[in-house]
């Protein structure tokens, strides 16, 4: 059984959204292998915990998205894009 709890997981999914980049991709990938130790815990509602899971792994999506971005490729991405570096 694990000590860390759902509210834990979804503390972790919040503080992320502050995040740079590196930080926030650390914190989301903690934040994975907690969710996934949680299906573990016979005490866990696994339908919160799927959602949760499902959540995280969105997130993770989001910041790789946002760092590819923000690194150059979103003008190739979307040229028409007036806010595009």
């Amino acid at each position: 059984m694990t000590d860390t709890t759902i509210a834990d997981v979804e503390r972790s999914l919040e503080r992320a959204t502050d995040l740079e980049t590196e930080e926030a991709i650390a914190v989301l990938r903690t934040a994975r292998q907690d969710v996934r130790a949680l299906g573990n815990d016979p005490d866990v509602d696994e339908q919160r915990r799927q959602a949760l899971a499902e959540r995280v792994e969105q997130r993770i999506r989001e910041v790789d998205e946002r760092d590819a971005y923000d690194s150059g490729l979103g003008a190739a991405m979307n040229p028409d894009d007036d806010d595009a570096p």
